[in-house]
């Protein structure tokens, strides 16, 4: 008779087996443990920062219309153009069209403020070179001068000096 060879079980085989089961339910746990940790920590950040930019937003006044400078009795007047030459140069020619933005009712006369803004205009361009008025800041300087000018020459009634167009020749 034939006998059959039975091989012999491993001797810890079953403690083998119940050791690694416990290895991955403890890792199991923990990752369980670590994800809900996470998430609550997430979700105590989500909800502080939404405090933070609710009141910043309501600690901010809300924005209200800007009224217009140009509202009430205001009136208009084109000045006649100034033609004249640069500063240091007899080749250099400017010519300036602009009108002036006042208040009506006002004690001066407009059409006395306007020959007197012209000539003030004509006296400034001719201290002027053509490197001053190049360019977008050029223009800018050349604007905000004209118009601190005519403030102070008006004492207030003129609001405001605009070019209209600018030739330089």
């Amino acid at each position: 008779m034939a006998k059959a060879l039975a091989l012999p079980a491993p001797a810890d085989s079953a403690p083998a087996q119940e050791g690694s089961l416990r290895w991955l339910l403890t890792l199991g746990l923990l990752t369980l443990l670590s994800a809900a940790i996470g998430g609550g920590f997430g979700l105590v950040m989500v909800s502080g920062i939404e405090k933070r930019i609710e009141a910043k937003y309501k600690a901010q006044p809300e924005k209200t219309e800007v009224a217009s400078p140009y509202t009430g009795n205001i009136g208009i007047k084109k000045l006649a153009p100034v033609v004249t030459n640069l500063a240091a140069s007899t080749d250099d020619w400017v010519r300036v069209e602009s009108s002036i933005i006042y208040r009506m009712g006002e004690e001066q006369n407009p059409d006395v403020l306007a020959g007197e803004i012209r000539q003030d205009i004509l006296a400034y361009l001719r201290t002027l070179s053509l490197a001053q008025i190049q360019g977008p800041s050029g223009l800018l300087h050349l604007r905000e001068d004209l118009n601190e000018r005519v403030k102070l020459r008006s004492k207030g009634v003129i609001q405001e000096l605009v070019l209209e167009t600018l030739i330089v020749q």
